[in-house]
C-alpha cells in the first residue's frame, strides 16, 4: 500500500517520504480502515517538527483525523462491520501510525459511524477540532441562555464551536482577524463578530453585553489574550482554553481572577473523561445525521503531494487541509 512516514523530524520536504508499506493486519480490538480522506491538524505539523516531543518510533505515519470504510475487523470486535463508512479520530494517539496511508488499523472506539449525508471530505474534518470544540463549549455543563466569547471563530475548533454552541442554545460573539473570517463565523452561528485587528474587543463586548461581561470564553489563545478575558469576564466566568501558542507560559493575574471567582479549564481531546467523550461523539453524530453542521475545506491534495499539504497548514490556510488517499475520491 502506499503511504507518507517519517523517520526524522524537520521541515515537511526533508523529511516526509513517500511510498510503499506493508498493509497492517487488526489485532484483536481493532478494525482496519481504507482511508479515503486523511485530514491535516496543526499538531500533526508540530509532531513532525518536533514541537511536540522526540521521536517516538524508527518510523511515524502521521495525522489524527480521517475517514473512510472498514475493511477488516479484528477477534472480538464489536457494533463495528466491514463495509461500514467511518470517521476517524485519535489514530496517532500513543501510536506510531496515523491516517497517511491507504490502510491504517487502529482501536474499534476510534471510529465512529459515518452518516449517509456526510462525504468523507466531511468526515475528515471533525476529529481533533470538533471534540475539541464541543469540550471547550460544554464542560461546565448546559451553555443555554448564556452568553459565549468564542476567540477564532473561522477557525477549526472555533467555527465548530460556534456551531455547538449555538445548537445548544447560547449567544455568541465571536473574533476574527479580517472581513472574509466574518463572514466564516456569522455563518456558523455567531451572533456578534468583531475584527479585533481594527476594534477595541473589551470595549466592543462591554458594549453588547450592557457592562455585564460575558459567562464563558472559549480560548485559542490563552496567553496572549489573558488580559482582555480577566476584564469581560463576569463574576463567576469561566475561562476555557485548548491553545496558547503565542504565550506558551503565561503569567496569571491571580489575585484579580480570585476576587472575580473565575474558573480555569484547559482542554485535550485525548484527556477527555471517557463519558464525557461518549457524551460528545454521541451529540456530533446526532447533529451529523440531522444535517445541522457545515464544515469548512481549505485545500485537498493527493497522498504524493503531503509534503504540500503541510506547508499549506504551516502557512495558516483557512479550512480544514485534507489529503485524498482514495483515488475515488479525487
Amino acid at each position: 500500500m502506499k503511504a507518507i512516514w517519517y523517520e526524522k523530524l524537520g521541515t515537511a520536504s526533508d523529511v516526509l517520504q513517500y511510498g510503499d508499506m506493508p498493509h497492517p493486519e487488526p489485532a484483536a480490538g481493532e478494525v482496519r480502515v481504507k482511508i479515503a480522506v486523511s485530514g491535516v491538524n496543526p499538531i500533526d505539523v508540530k509532531r513532525r517538527q518536533g514541537g511536540r516531543g522526540s521521536m517516538t518510533a524508527p518510523r511515524v505515519v502521521p495525522h489524527f483525523d480521517g475517514a473512510g470504510t472498514i475493511d477488516a475487523i479484528g477477534e472480538g470486535v464489536k457494533q463495528r462491520s466491514v463495509g461500514q463508512r467511518v470517521w476517524i479520530y485519535g489514530a496517532q494517539w500513543q501510536r506510531d501510525f496515523g491516517t497517511a496511508a491507504e490502510f491504517v488499523t487502529l482501536p474499534a472506539d476510534l471510529t465512529r459511524a459515518l452518516p449517509d449525508n456526510c462525504s468523507f471530505a466531511e468526515g475528515a474534518c471533525l476529529g481533533i477540532p470538533a471534540l475539541t470544540a464541543y469540550r471547550s463549549v460544554l464542560v461546565n455543563g448546559p451553555v443555554a441562555g448564556k452568553t459565549l466569547l468564542i476567540t477564532g471563530g473561522a477557525g477549526a475548533v472555533g467555527r465548530y464551536a460556534i456551531q455547538f454552541a449555538k445548537l445548544s442554545g447560547a449567544s455568541i460573539i465571536s473574533t476574527v482577524s479580517s472581513d472574509e473570517k466574518v463572514e466564516l463565523a456569522t455563518s456558523a452561528g455567531a451572533d456578534y463578530v468583531l475584527n479585533y485587528r481594527t476594534e477595541n474587543v473589551a470595549d466592543r463586548i462591554k458594549h453588547i453585553t450592557a457592562g455585564e461581561g460575558v459567562d464563558q470564553i472559549v480560548e485559542v489563545e490563552f496567553g496572549g489574550n489573558l488580559a482582555t478575558s480577566v476584564d469581560i469576564l463576569k463574576t463567576g466566568g469561566s475561562l476555557v482554553s485548548y491553545a496558547s501558542q503565542a504565550s506558551p507560559e503565561p503569567v496569571l493575574p491571580f489575585y484579580e481572577m480570585m476576587y472575580k471567582s473565575l474558573s480555569v479549564h484547559l482542554v485535550l481531546t485525548f484527556g477527555t473523561p471517557a463519558a464525557a467523550l461518549e457524551e460528545s461523539l454521541a451529540a456530533i453524530n446526532g447533529w451529523l445525521v440531522s444535517g445541522k453542521l457545515s464544515h469548512t475545506i481549505g485545500y485537498k491534495f493527493p497522498l504524493s503531494e503531503t509534503v504540500a499539504a503541510h506547508e499549506a497548514v504551516e502557512q495558516g490556510t483557512l479550512g480544514k487541509v485534507l489529503i485524498n488517499v482514495s483515488e475515488a475520491v479525487l
